[in-house]
């Protein structure tokens, strides 16, 4: 018995529930957790939270008006340059001439790992996940065994989270994934990547003896982080076919590869790195050779200022608090512990940084006529390696172990090591960790652009 007419919702008034407080609340404190640094979904949840208040005309004229704020925003800016750039980098050129519309990728149906540590375990999910087989190789029977159990878990994950499961990556098929010690098992495959640690010696032996059992069209390359691509590629008899994939850690999770072609690596390997980032669903960017290459070599000023501000009185959580509040995913110090701070170590090393070669009489903190911190040194002579061994420059429940709390014995050995040096501790404010961790990385990254070793500003960013 009631008349049909128009029943706008809009003019219904918003029904009231007893805890939309403290519901509200709670996932305000969510959202500003998850989207650190990033004004977008802040914004949405105050639309949404003016919904609930106030009349259906005023909540859409207050969404308007936030719109707004974003539309005309920095951050709004930036997120569109981010997705042209990302898009510009698949258009790459080398100072020779070649480029993306000239050379023609080589098929990749095969393709074998060489090194089954934390990189090379994530470089063959990433491949598995792409539908190409893969022979995985390791020295020796207990590193092949340490390393398959390794792949199986990590891809037993992966299966979980894919539509159909375990069956989709159908990785307990030998044909799909096969685990040897053989090096001869490569003579058929159409690539290989070469995942052990930083160590020239090692990677030129592995690269000669490539050279004399993989087919003449395979491509070999390097998932090397900062080694000389042209050094590795004179152990062949081939170095058109060198190049360096790098792969950044965790390999099958970050979406960055990173293509370095050394002075003689050929337009045609080049295309088929590229063509490989994307049958890996991630974003390739061609680079040039030369130590650290971009994405290292930008990140080791950046880490050294951080290890600086430490020195003056600075803590590790404090610096990778500002630094994710800021909007980076993680700050340099969890950074560095799930990396692995032995790889900084090797590479400071072989650089005569630290350790024997240093002539004696060198100041502690001076190197080669420029301020040093031995810090993350220190730290790796007290076998502190970060999430791997359950210490770095936070603690960790287990060897392995993914949660990061602050520790006081590093608190503890960082006053002693000021006293020691004589460093008088002062209060850092947010500014200054932020303006020299990210201004000493720009300013890296305008030097490499000035050597030509990226070819525009969207390669870097």
């Amino acid at each position: 018995g009631q008349p049909l007419g128009p029943r706008r919702l809009s003019l219904k008034p918003v029904p009231k529930l007893p805890n939309m407080e403290a519901f509200l609340h709670e996932a305000l404190v969510k959202v500003k957790k998850q989207a650190r640094g990033c004004l977008a979904p802040e914004l949405c949840f105050q639309a949404v939270r003016a919904a609930t208040q106030r009349p259906f005309a005023e909540g859409v004229r207050r969404e308007r008006e936030l719109f707004q704020v974003l539309l005309t925003s920095g951050q709004a800016q930036a997120l569109q340059y981010a997705f042209f750039a990302e898009r510009a980098v698949h258009r790459w050129a080398i100072p020779s001439g070649a480029s993306w519309s000239s050379a023609a990728p080589q098929p990749v149906r095969t393709a074998a790992v060489i090194g089954l540590g934390t990189m090379g375990q994530g470089i063959v999910t990433s491949l598995v996940k792409a539908n190409i087989p893969v022979v995985a190789l390791e020295q020796d029977l207990e590193y092949l065994n340490k390393g398959r159990k390794a792949v199986m878990l990590l891809l037993e994950r992966e299966a979980m989270k894919m539509q159909g499961g375990a069956q989709a990556l159908d990785f307990h098929n030998p044909a799909r994934l096969q685990f040897t010690v053989d090096l001869d098992l490569l003579r058929d495959v159409d690539l290989v990547i070469e995942a052990v640690f930083e160590n020239m010696a090692l990677k030129k032996e592995i690269f000669q003896k490539l050279s004399k059992i993989c087919k003449p069209g395979a491509l070999l390359c390097t998932n090397t982080s900062a080694l000389n691509i042209d050094e590795i590629a004179s152990a062949t008899s081939r170095p058109q076919q060198v190049i360096g994939t790098h792969f950044f850690s965790p390999a099958h999770v970050m979406r960055l590869l990173e293509i370095i072609y050394g002075r003689h690596t050929s337009p045609t390997a080049i295309a088929t790195a590229m063509q490989l980032a994307k049958a890996l669903k991630k974003v390739g960017v061609v680079v040039g050779n030369c130590f650290g290459f971009v994405g290292n070599r930008m990140m080791f000023p950046y880490v050294q200022q951080a290890v600086f501000l430490l020195e003056e009185g600075s803590s590790p959580e404090a610096v990778d608090q500002v630094i994710e509040d800021f909007g980076f995913k993680i700050g340099p110090f969890r950074m560095s512990d799930l990396a692995g701070l032995d790889v900084g170590w090797r590479s400071r090393k072989d650089q005569g940084l630290t350790g024997p070669s240093v002539p004696a009489g060198t100041p502690a903190r001076q190197r080669q006529g420029q301020r040093y911190s031995p810090l993350p040194d220190l730290l790796c002579e007290q076998g502190r390696f970060g999430q791997k061994t359950g210490q770095g420059w936070y603690r960790y429940q287990k060897a392995g172990g993914r949660t990061a709390t602050p520790d006081p014995w590093l608190h503890n050995f960082l006053s002693q090591y000021r006293d020691t040096h004589r460093i008088k501790t002062r209060f850092i404010d947010q500014e200054e960790i932020l303006e020299r961790c990210l201004f000493s990385l720009i300013n890296e990254g305008f030097a490499i652009l000035a050597e030509g070793i990226a070819s525009g500003p969207e390669h870097l960013d």
